[in-house]
C-alpha cells in the first residue's frame, strides 16, 4: 500500500535544500548558493480504520483530512449489541 492521502491524495515530494554564502553584512553583494541537496518532503499520514460505503477499511490519512472533517470514524458499539 503507497503512503497516499485516501482523501486529499498527498503524497512524498521532493525539492532541493541550498546552502548559501556571502551574506550582505559580510561585505559581498548578497547570497550566493554554494551547494544543493536533494530533500523528501514527506505527509503527516495517520494509519486510520474508517468506514468506507459501509464498510471498515485501514487506510492511510493526511491530518489535513482528518481536521477538516472527512474522516468518518467506526463506532465502538457492536451493532449486535445495539439491536438487543
Amino acid at each position: 500500500m503507497p503512503r497516499v492521502c485516501y482523501f486529499l491524495d498527498k503524497k512524498t515530494s521532493s525539492g532541493w535544500t541550498r546552502s548559501e554564502k556571502g551574506a550582505r553584512r559580510d561585505g559581498g553583494v548578497g547570497n550566493k548558493i554554494k551547494g544543493r541537496t536533494k530533500r523528501m518532503v514527506k505527509p503527516n499520514l495517520r494509519k486510520m480504520k474508517i468506514v468506507v460505503d459501509g464498510e471498515v477499511k485501514n487506510v492511510y490519512v493526511s491530518t489535513r483530512a482528518i481536521k477538516s472533517g472527512l474522516v468518518v470514524r467506526p463506532s465502538r458499539v457492536k451493532a449486535e449489541a445495539v439491536k438487543a
